[in-house]
């Protein structure tokens, strides 16, 4: 059996898993529903990126079928993985509209499981664009501009 796309998971998976989860948990929600605009953020941020992403730099969507021109602009010029922070920041959102410790433990999951990813991407990044992607990467940080 296939196990769902990133995507998938983020944005249809888990929030069944949790609004599940805390149903039969809790029996009601303690829904905070102003952090649900975080959700709709980091969803927003993900569908965009990527639009703009294969618009400029081809390729597939995800890693997969690997972009054929290194993107730099828009998105890109803040950080290296605008797409990936999406998926955290909808995260993020999830368990803050529920209140859910069980959201806060995928959203850990998930930081853990994209880190690792980037690092992968990146060395296949490395590998097919050589000195343009170093140089890219020493002026745009991985995660938070400016900061990490």
């Amino acid at each position: 059996m296939k196990l769902p796309g990133s995507s998938t998971r983020t944005f249809v998976v888990f929030p069944l898993l949790v609004a599940a989860f805390e149903l039969v948990l809790r029996r009601n929600f303690d829904l905070q529903p102003y952090w649900a605009a975080l959700m709709g953020w980091g969803y927003l941020q993900y569908e965009l990126v990527g639009r703009y992403r294969l618009r400029l730099g081809g390729g597939g969507p995800g890693m997969e079928k690997p972009p054929e021109q290194l993107v730099t602009g828009g998105p890109y010029a803040w950080t290296r993985n605008p797409m990936y922070l999406g998926h955290l920041i909808f995260l993020a959102g999830l368990a803050l509209t529920f209140q859910s410790l069980f959201a806060a433990a995928l959203l850990l999951f998930s930081l853990f499981y994209f880190q690792d990813r980037v690092r992968r991407d990146e060395r296949r990044l490395a590998d097919r664009f050589g000195e343009a992607y170093f140089q890219y990467k020493n002026h745009v940080k991985r995660w938070i501009p400016y900061l990490f």
